[in-house]
């Protein structure tokens, strides 16, 4: 007698505008390939009876944003959950103690989402280097001539130095892609060894030497602790004047307020895809800036990108499967380290 293969129970676990965003007719049939499906196929919350009832024969999950944090009792609810999948990127949000005492296994298509950020963040680079985003800025107020350009300084990506801040998912891939441009690529990041970052086409060197040197900075360290503010007031200063900051990592990792005085002043100019607060406060004078761009956290995986980490995710899941060992998994020691 033969049998077909293994399909456990699985269910999806994420708010309903991820769900319809991130599981188009192909991923949807992939899955019913790969696993059991019942109603709910996906759900938003881990506490009603109906999604009790589902929890108890599931083995697998699928998760994306939006998930509950995965606490004792709603694990207890789920005693043959075995793997999660993430479709997403940081599990920090709904990952506990509980899973890990647990063996769970947990994987994170962290590595899908840091794509599109590595793209956002090399066009915020060159555009910084045109002075695009500031130039168009000044368009709305200088409508007779163009004689405004002058203005910003030297407008040009040839010969600039770049500091990267953070050798990350991120920061690698925006370092591996400056490659190609005539520019001089520094790299800060304390636990990474220096050949990995002269691979990649960069340099190593401390955060003072990066700052001092960088006509634009970049950051892509993760919000932990010890990256609080790791951009402030003293860490500014030391940037030349005309310099650009660019953050697609997190807002906290930068002191709003003294990159608001910075700002202010015309010596530095921002490009912004994330901030603290997130968003900023109404009166906020980094919005009315003509030298700040400001985007609504727009640089990770957004529409169709978002089926890239669906993907991710049912890969994981068929290695699961057929016992290949998964590619992205999260670890005790790995969890706290990760943006």
């Amino acid at each position: 007698m033969t049998h077909g293969p293994r399909r456990p129970q699985a269910l999806l676990v994420m708010e309903p505008e991820h769900f319809r965003v991130q599981f188009g007719p192909a991923q949807l049939d992939r899955l019913d390939r790969l696993v059991g499906l019942a109603d709910p196929v996906s759900t938003a919350e881990l506490d009603s009876p109906a999604v009790r009832r589902r929890l108890r024969e599931v083995e697998v999950l699928l998760t994306s944003w939006g998930c509950p944090p995965l606490t004792t009792e709603r694990l207890a609810a789920a005693p043959d959950l075995r793997a999660i999948f993430h479709g997403a990127g940081s599990v920090r949000s709904f990952v506990t103690d509980e899973v890990w005492r647990r063996g769970i296994l947990v994987t994170t298509a962290a590595d899908e989402n840091a794509i599109p950020v590595a793209e956002f963040t090399v066009a915020a680079i060159v555009f910084a280097g045109k002075k695009a985003p500031f130039l168009a800025q000044d368009a709305r107020e200088h409508r007779d001539d163009w004689s405004y350009l002058s203005r910003r300084g030297e407008l040009t990506n040839r010969g600039r130095t770049i500091g990267v801040a953070g050798f990350s998912r991120v920061g690698r891939r925006v370092v591996d892609r400056l490659r190609g441009m005539d520019v001089t690529v520094l790299v800060y990041d304390p636990y990474v060894d220096p050949a990995e970052v002269a691979a990649a086409g960069g340099r190593h060197v401390g955060l003072p030497e990066l700052l001092r040197a960088s006509d634009v900075l970049s950051l892509h360290v993760p919000e932990l602790g010890s990256t609080h503010h790791l951009i402030g007031a003293a860490e500014l200063a030391m940037l030349r004047d005309g310099a650009t900051v660019v953050n697609t990592a997190r807002g906290s990792v930068l002191d709003t307020a003294a990159l608001e005085r910075e700002c202010a002043t015309g010596r530095l100019d921002a490009i912004l895809d994330v901030t603290d607060p997130e968003p900023l406060p109404a009166d906020s004078v980094l919005y009315d800036l003509p030298n700040v761009m400001i985007t609504p956290h727009i640089a990770g995986s957004l529409g169709s990108e978002t089926r890239r980490m669906s993907d991710s995710a049912l890969d994981e899941l068929e290695r699961y499967l057929s016992g290949h060992p998964p590619r992205a998994a999260v670890t005790p020691d790995t969890f706290g380290k990760s943006a």
